[in-house]
C-alpha cells in the first residue's frame, strides 16, 4: 500500500528491463534499448525480494549478500555514483533500496544518457516525483546532464524552466532539436544558473532572455544572466549578432567556447570585449574569419586571459601574436595549430612576454623552426607541454635546445617532423617524464 513515507518512484527504463551493471557512469540501459523508452510510476517493491536478478538476498540470514551488509551511508555512497536511470531500477529492487534510492542527497544531480530514451517524458516524472514535498518546485537539483540524448526537445527544456528554479548547471550537448526559446525560458526562469553546454545544438544562435522575463526585472538588476560558463561550440549559425547578445546579457562570462562558430569575424570578438572584461578562457578555433584585428581585441582582457584557442585560424599572423604577448603576460596556454602565418618571431616575441606559458601547439606551422624553438626553451622553463607536430622545419638541434632547459615537459608531439632518433633520446633521457608522440618507427 502506498503511503506518504514511501511515494511511488519515477523510474526509467525500457519494457524488458536487462541486467544491472554497477560502476560510474554506466549507461547500458538507454544505449542498447531498441523499443520505446517509457517512464513508469508503481509502489514501492515488497519487503520480500523476487526479483530474480536478487534471490540471493531471500536465503538465510547466514548466505545473506554481502552488499545487503552495509549500512544505509555506504549504499548511498554507492548510489552516488550511478547515472540517474540506474538509480531508478535500483529503487525496484526491494523497499529498503526504495527509500536509500530517493535519499534527497542524491538528487542534487539528473544525469540521463541515450539516443532512444524519451527524455521529455522521462524529464516531466523525475520533477514530478521531486517537486513532491514542495509542490511545483525541485529546491534540491542544481544540475540536469542530457547530453547526447537526441529526443530532448522544447518541452523538456520547459519542464527544468518551470521546475528547477535552484538550477546551476545544464549540459544539452548534442541535442539539436532544441531552440532559442526553450533557452531563453531555461535562462529566465533560472537565475542561479552558473554552467551551460549547448554544443552541438544547432538550432541555438542567441542565449537572453524572455521578452517577459526582461519586462519584470528592476532597473538596478541590469537584465543580466549569471552564467560564467558557456560552450557554443558547433553552434553553426552562430553569428556576430548573436554573440552581440549573448555578450551584452552574460557580462560574468569566465570560460567561453566558440569552437566552430564559422560565421563569426572580429567584429563579434569585438562586442564581445566591450561587454566580458572578465574573460580567463576562449576558444575560436576553426573560426576562418578571426584574424589579428580579433586578436587585437583579444588583448584587451590583459593579464585575465589564460588560455587561447585561434588552432586553424588561417588569417593569424606574427601581428596578432604580438597583440596578446604583449599584453596577455599571464597566459598558460596558446594552441595556434594551423596557423600558417605564424613564424619565429610570433614565437620570439611570445616566449619573451609570456615566460609562464606552460602549454603551447604550434603543429602545422610551416615556418616555425629551430630558432623560434630555442627562444622558446630559453624563457619558458615551466613548459609542461609541446606540440610541434608537422612543423617541417622543425630539426632534432632544436629539440634538444628544448629538453636541456625545459626540464618539467610532460608531453612532446613530434609527428611528421624529420628529427632523428638520437634527438628523441636526448629528449627521454633529460625529461624522464615526457611521453614523446612520433612517428619514427626506429624510436620505441
Amino acid at each position: 500500500m502506498r503511503t506518504l513515507s514511501t511515494p511511488s518512484p519515477a523510474l526509467i527504463c525500457p519494457p524488458n528491463l536487462p541486467g544491472f551493471q554497477n560502476g560510474r557512469g554506466s549507461s547500458t540501459s538507454s544505449s542498447s534499448i531498441t523499443g520505446e523508452t517509457v517512464a513508469m510510476v508503481h509502489s514501492p517493491p515488497p519487503t520480500r525480494l523476487t526479483h530474480p536478478l536478487i534471490r540471493l538476498a531471500s536465503r538465510p540470514q547466514k548466505e545473506q549478500a554481502s552488499i545487503e551488509r552495509l549500512p544505509d551511508h555506504a549504499m548511498v555512497q554507492i548510489f552516488s555514483f550511478l547515472p540517474t536511470n540506474q538509480l531508478c531500477r535500483c529503487a525496484r529492487v526491494c523497499r529498503r533500496w526504495y527509500n536509500l534510492a530517493w535519499d534527497p542527497r542524491l538528487w542534487r544531480t539528473i544525469r540521463l544518457t541515450g539516443e532512444t530514451i524519451n527524455v521529455d517524458r522521462a524529464l516531466k516524472v523525475l520533477t514530478r516525483r521531486l517537486c513532491q514535498d514542495t509542490p511545483n518546485v525541485c529546491l534540491m537539483l542544481e544540475t540536469v546532464s542530457v547530453s547526447g540524448c537526441r529526443r530532448l526537445t522544447d518541452r523538456g527544456l520547459y519542464t527544468i524552466a518551470q521546475c528547477c528554479p535552484e538550477l546551476r548547471r545544464l549540459e544539452v550537448s548534442g541535442c539539436y532539436n532544441i531552440s532559442n526559446e526553450a533557452v531563453f525560458d531555461v535562462v529566465s526562469l533560472c537565475p542561479n544558473l552558473e554552467h551551460l553546454d549547448v554544443s552541438g545544438c544547432s538550432k541555438v544562435t542567441c542565449i537572453s532572455l524572455t521578452r517577459e522575463a526582461s519586462i519584470k526585472l528592476s532597473p538596478l538588476h541590469g537584465k543580466q544572466i549569471s552564467i560564467r560558463y558557456l560552450d557554443m561550440t558547433d553552434c553553426f549559425v552562430l553569428e556576430d549578432e548573436g554573440l552581440h547578445t549573448i555578450a551584452a546579457h552574460c557580462t560574468q562570462l569566465t570560460h567561453l567556447y566558440l569552437r566552430r562558430c564559422v560565421r563569426l569575424t572580429d567584429e563579434g570578438l569585438r562586442y564581445l570585449m566591450i561587454y566580458c572584461a572578465s574573460i580567463k578562457e576562449l576558444s575560436v578555433s576553426d573560426c576562418r574569419f578571426v584574424s589579428d584585428f580579433g586578436l587585437r581585441e583579444i588583448a584587451k582582457l590583459e593579464s585575465r586571459l589564460r588560455y587561447l584557442s585561434i588552432a586553424h585560424c588561417g588569417r593569424v599572423t606574427d601581428v596578432g601574436i604580438r597583440y596578446v604577448a604583449k599584453y596577455c603576460g599571464k597566459l598558460r596556454y596558446l594552441n595556434a595549430r594551423g596557423c600558417e602565418g605564424i613564424t619565429d618571431h610570433g614565437v620570439e616575441y611570445l616566449a619573451k612576454n609570456c615566460a609562464k606559458l606552460k602549454s603551447l601547439d604550434i603543429g602545422k606551422c610551416p615556418l616555425v623552426s629551430d630558432t623560434g624553438l630555442e627562444c622558446l626553451a630559453l624563457n619558458c622553463f615551466n613548459l609542461k607541454r609541446l606540440s610541434l607536430k608537422s612543423c617541417e622545419s622543425i630539426t632534432g638541434q632544436g629539440l634538444q635546445i628544448v629538453a636541456a632547459n625545459c626540464f618539467d615537459l610532460q608531453m612532446l608531439n613530434v609527428q611528421d617532423c624529420e628529427v632523428s632518433v638520437e634527438a628523441l633520446r636526448f629528449v627521454k633521457r633529460h625529461c624522464k617524464r615526457c611521453v614523446i608522440e612520433h612517428t619514427n618507427p626506429a624510436f620505441f
